[in-house]
């Protein structure tokens, strides 16, 4: 019986070898792509309109699409100290015309009775301004304002009126509350003190208000994957609409499923009644401390970058200790204890934990599920890695599937066939499955697979000739998250 050829027709009598190639064969269970989507307001500087996808390559040229100190040049900046390697995507968001952008003030008292420097933070960043002895608090004050404002980079531009500098965000919104003032942040150890004679009374950024619309960006969005994404938005509007975006993308008729990284700065009150009003697998969000000067969607975008870079070596491996690169610690006093902790990670909210030489790092990574439809506490869900395995598996099934039987035709099991036939059975399709199950166990990201062949059901739809049914249930490899030993003395 003749073979199925896909290109050379049964008809050819030109005299000739005729080889067609196929890549039906070649795919195996590692060879899948990642990509990461950031979420962020750009200033008109930028070149690239709102709610445009486009491919980020670099922080030069996220600077040029969004605007030189734009929240979205920022947390690119960030991102690419955390994962320079990972594929990058971006939509951009203007700020809502309705918003208000957050102020706070800096109101300077002198004079100056020795010199020195003035170290400002102002989102984690420092800012320096000289000081003479002498010096008058207004002059100290315009020497403060010209040295924020020499710096494009910073999220706040400011004025100055007497003695009293203003800084606004550059963005309107929520997002501009959480920016931080600080001065002295490594203290004396760090050789950072205010000149003698002067003082400097911080009001922190309040009054930023309305977010844009998340909806906006996500209606933009190809039907492709995209498999980490990082938003700055934290508002109950914005989260509800992330998560029934990235419900349906994960649902069957879609199957381009992803998973939103976020931080949220508070006490454990706050973060506590944040968690609790959210309930999706398909969701991190960081605690992002009481006192960082670091900026919440700045730790998001740090999470994100080691997330993606190491869940597409591994899913299944846990992220915790993966340090936040450029995100600024908590002060020792404000750390969270172990009770703290445990109590937000049954709150749906991620820890972190802060080594002595300061390194902000990963503790664990859970989802915000924590209740199933019924409402009762489940577990399934819990780690982060769970669904970026599941995810990692669908995928694939459907690459090895959709590429090993393209255009075949289905017949009952025990056909009789010639060999070389685009022909398949349940048998063949469910002898294909067990062989990815066991290069995803070779991968350890699947264990028992003799429960596996056990429990795998393939057959042909009652009603539909033309379908099969596959009931694949796979036993996920686990993270190792707690030992627990018993040292019983004599």
């Amino acid at each position: 019986m003749a073979m199925s050829f896909e290109q050379i027709p049964s008809n050819i009598r030109v005299p000739g070898v005729y080889a067609e190639v196929t890549n039906r064969l070649a795919q195996s269970a590692q060879s899948q792509n990642s990509r990461i989507l950031v979420f962020g307001q750009r200033l008109s500087s930028g070149t690239v309109a709102e709610a445009l996808p486009v491919l980020v390559t670099s922080k030069e040229q996220a600077i040029e699409y969004f605007g030189r100190g734009s929240m979205l040049a920022l947390m690119f900046d960030t991102l690419f100290d955390n994962n320079a390697y990972t594929e990058k995507w971006a939509v951009a968001l203007d700020d809502n015309s309705a918003g208000v952008a957050a102020s706070g003030t800096l109101t300077v008292t002198g004079p100056a009775t020795a010199s020195g420097t003035i170290n400002l933070y102002i989102g984690g960043v420092l800012v320096q301004a000289a000081v003479a002895s002498g010096d008058v608090q207004n002059a100290i004050a315009a020497a403060i304002n010209t040295a924020i404002n020499a710096n494009p980079d910073l999220p706040v531009t400011s004025t100055v009126a007497t003695n009293v500098v203003t800084v606004t965000a550059r963005h309107k919104g929520l997002v501009g509350n959480t920016i931080d003032i600080r001065l002295n942040y490594r203290g004396g150890l760090g050789g950072e003190s205010t000149p003698a004679g002067i003082n400097i009374a911080i009001v922190q950024l309040t009054g930023g208000t309305s977010n844009p619309s998340l909806n906006t960006a996500m209606a933009a969005l190809p039907d492709e994957i995209f498999n980490y994404w990082v938003s700055p938005y934290t508002d109950a509007a914005n989260l509800t609409a992330l998560e029934n975006e990235l419900s349906d993308r994960w649902g069957p008729l879609r199957m381009l499923e992803g998973h939103a990284f976020l931080a949220y700065s508070g006490s454990v009150s706050d973060l506590n009644t944040l968690g609790n009003s959210r309930n999706c697998q398909f969701t991190s969000i960081m605690d992002a401390s009481n006192n960082s000067p670091s900026a919440p969607h700045l730790w998001a975008s740090a999470l994100t970058g080691q997330v993606a870079y190491s869940a597409t070596i591994d899913p299944a491996r846990p992220f915790n200790t993966l340090e936040l690169v450029g995100i600024l610690p908590e002060p020792d006093e404000d750390k969270r204890s172990i009770s703290e902790r445990n109590t937000l990670l049954y709150d749906g909210i991620s820890t972190h934990t802060v080594s002595r030489s300061g390194a902000v790092r990963i503790d664990r990574l859970i989802t915000t599920y924590q209740l199933n439809s019924a409402g009762i506490p489940d577990a399934s869900y819990l780690d982060a890695n769970i669904p970026l395995t599941l995810s990692y598996i669908r995928q694939a099934v459907r690459m090895r599937i959709s590429q090993k039987f393209p255009r075949h035709k289905l017949a009952q099991n025990g056909t009789r066939f010639g060999a070389g036939q685009a022909i398949v059975t349940p048998n063949i399709i469910r002898a294909e499955i067990i062989a990815l199950a066991a290069e995803l166990e070779e991968a350890a990201l699947v264990q028992d697979l003799t429960d596996f062949k056990e429990s795998l059901l393939v057959q042909i739809n009652a009603a539909d000739k033309t379908r099969v049914d596959v009931m694949m249930p796979p036993t996920l490899v686990r993270q190792f998250q707690i030992a627990a030993f018993q040292i019983a003395f004599k």
